[in-house]
C-alpha cells in the first residue's frame, strides 16, 4: 500500500491532469497522486489522506489562482503541516513572493511553466532527497 502522496493544486484542470499523468508515470505505485482545484481542495485531501495514514510528501502549487495566491497558501499549509515539501509551478513568478515562501514555507524550488516533463520530475526527486522544510535562517 502506497504510504505517502504528491498533491497538485492548480485553477487549470488541463495542467493538473498533464502534471498528473507525467507523475504516475513517473513514479508509478511510489506514490499517490492526487489533484486540487485550489487551496482548500488540497487541505481537505492532505487532512483526508492523514486520517487513512498516508503521508503528505510534496505539494505541488501554482501561484497565481483565484481565491488565495500560492505562496500564501503554503505558508499556511507548512504552518499546519510542517513536514509537507512544496515547490511553486508557475507562469507568474512574482519574485518576493517566492522569497518569502522559501522563508515562512520552507519552499524547496519554483518551477517556471511551462514545464518539462524531466525537470519536474527531477526538481520531486531533489526536493525529496535533501529539502529542509525548516524555515530559513539568514
Amino acid at each position: 500500500m502506497v504510504k505517502e502522496a504528491i498533491i497538485c493544486v492548480d485553477d487549470e484542470a488541463i495542467i493538473l491532469l498533464s502534471i498528473k499523468q507525467e507523475l504516475k508515470r513517473k513514479f508509478r505505485d511510489r506514490f499517490l497522486v492526487e489533484i486540487a482545484l485550489n487551496a482548500a481542495e488540497a487541505v481537505a485531501i492532505v487532512e483526508d489522506l492523514e486520517s487513512r495514514g498516508i503521508k503528505t510528501a510534496v505539494v505541488l502549487s501554482d501561484w497565481f489562482m483565484p481565491g488565495i495566491r500560492g505562496d500564501q497558501f503554503l505558508v499556511e499549509l507548512h504552518a499546519r503541516y510542517p513536514h509537507i515539501k512544496s515547490i511553486l509551478v508557475t507562469g507568474h513568478a512574482d519574485e518576493d513572493a517566492i522569497a518569502r515562501a522559501r522563508v515562512e514555507a520552507g519552499l524547496c524550488a519554483c518551477v517556471k511553466k511551462p514545464w518539462r516533463g524531466a525537470e519536474l520530475v527531477q526538481t520531486i526527486e531533489s526536493c525529496l532527497a535533501t529539502c529542509d522544510t525548516r524555515p530559513e535562517v539568514s
